[in-house]
């Protein structure tokens, strides 16, 4: 199985999730959900797969989710999942699927859970932390 994250080039968090994908030597499949958002089933199998309700699923910030009143409790499932279909920015991100499992890799270190391959070299986030050692370890 190829592994996929669902990206968006303008999120540090998907960028850093990328380029720790890539430090275990695996390309992945890259989709920019924002122009190709996935298919509803697609989508609500990874919600499901990553443990998580589809509230937990959606993000507010630089997002339309206040202005359309997205927060409101007597909204369904399937209401939120119109909207994320609609407005595909409104899915978090990074969802990763891989053969070992799907992360919404919030922080993007969570993603090495469910990585084949460990890490090939050090590794730092864009704003410097260190997350993975010279010896291809957790720091």
């Amino acid at each position: 199985m190829t592994t996929k994250i669902y990206h968006n080039p303008q999120c540090g968090t998907s960028r850093n999730t990328l380029a720790l994908i890539r430090n275990s030597g695996e390309e992945p499949e890259v989709i920019e959900y924002v122009k190709h958002p996935p298919e509803r089933a697609t989508l609500q199998k990874m919600i499901t797969d990553a443990g998580l309700s589809v509230r937990q699923a959606i993000r507010e910030k630089g997002t339309p989710y206040a202005e359309l009143r997205l927060e409101n409790p007597a909204l369904s499932d399937d209401d939120l999942l119109d909207a994320m279909l609609l407005h595909p920015i409104l899915i978090n991100r990074p969802f990763v699927v891989t053969a070992k499992g799907t992360r919404l890799c919030r922080p993007s270190e969570l993603v090495l859970a469910i990585l084949e391959n460990p890490q090939q070299a050090a590794f730092s986030k864009e704003d410097g932390e260190a997350v993975i050692g010279a010896d291809g370890k957790r720091v």
